[in-house]
């Protein structure tokens, strides 16, 4: 399911300059993100973990959950989609299976990860992971799986909270033989490891993950595309910025019985229209209904 928007992301992340892709988790995130003039969304299965299900990050999404915003995603935004896929929701076939319905659902670049079942956040402690053979076994199924080369295979290791630094680094190697388009190393600890790791596979894009909070030290776009990453997602902070602001405004509301004092900090019921489109929409079904009108004459 080779795309433009596929090829153009598999070119542009072989580029010296890193592509910043924040986290969506719905239609109107991900526009938001389009809008705000990004070149990709990572859509990311925590964010949809807390916004569907209220719930944190701990493995509760199925497949089918997230291939059904991830369609619905698509279908209203044309810039590159990096899809979470926690660890492929089983084994190897189960992997090709979740390739293909997410590369199907619009999907750009799909990510996997080494983790035991279920899952949890890569910045929560208590992981564990399967066999690095394992693992490798899942990247070689998904390769095998995709049906365009152009859809990127995004290979995320948790190996650091484990096993230590040195076999993440060895597991990451193992992930980029078996076919992994992008390697992920997840949770290095300090700025030194991150060093190491912008700068240990030259010949494949390194992403880099901000979590507000998390274990790796937060940094901007341009400090770590100098380390050698290529690819950097942002995959919690647009739903916590809005769980924040949310908080607030509903104190606000409770407090006041109304939304008055909180209107400078909103959108008005024409500008939410506008930004989703409605006027275009409009005109649209207008022509149609004309040329249905001249069609019954």
């Amino acid at each position: 399911m080779a795309n433009e928007a596929t090829t153009s992301f598999k070119a542009r992340l072989n580029q010296p300059r890193a592509v910043l892709a924040p986290g969506a988790y719905d239609a109107l995130s991900a526009l938001l993100i389009e809008q705000a003039g990004f070149e990709a969304a990572y859509l990311s299965g925590a964010s949809i973990a807390y916004t569907q299900l209220g719930r944190p990050d701990i493995g509760l999404l199925g497949l089918s959950e997230v291939a059904d915003v991830t369609a619905r995603v698509r279908d209203r935004v044309s810039i590159a989609l990096i899809v979470d896929a926690d660890t492929g929701f089983g084994n190897a076939l189960n992997v090709q299976h979740t390739i293909r319905a997410l590369e199907r659902a619009g999907a750009n670049a799909i990510q996997l990860e080494d983790q035991t079942a279920p899952k949890r956040c890569g910045h929560l402690a208590g992981k564990s992971i399967v066999p690095a053979a394992e693992m490798a076994g899942k990247v070689k199924a998904a390769v095998d799986a995709r049906s365009s080369e152009n859809t990127l295979i995004v290979a995320r290791t948790d190996a650091i909270a484990v096993e230590g630094f040195e076999r993440a680094l060895e597991r990451a190697a193992l992930y980029r033989e078996a076919g992994a388009d992008v390697l992920f190393v997840e949770a290095p600890q300090d700025v030194a490891q991150m060093q190491r790791l912008g700068r240990a596979f030259p010949d494949v894009p390194m992403l880099a993950n901000m979590v507000e909070g998390g274990k790796t030290p937060l940094m901007t776009k341009d400090q770590l595309e100098e380390m050698g990453f290529r690819l950097v997602i942002s995959p919690g902070s647009l739903v916590r910025a809005f769980a924040f602001m949310a908080q607030e405004f509903l104190r606000q509301l409770h407090q006041n019985g109304a939304t008055a004092v909180s209107r400078e900090r909103m959108l008005n019921f024409q500008q939410i229209n506008a930004l989703l489109g409605l006027p275009a929409l409009m005109e649209a079904g207008e022509a149609y209904e004309g040329r249905r009108g001249e069609a019954a004459e």
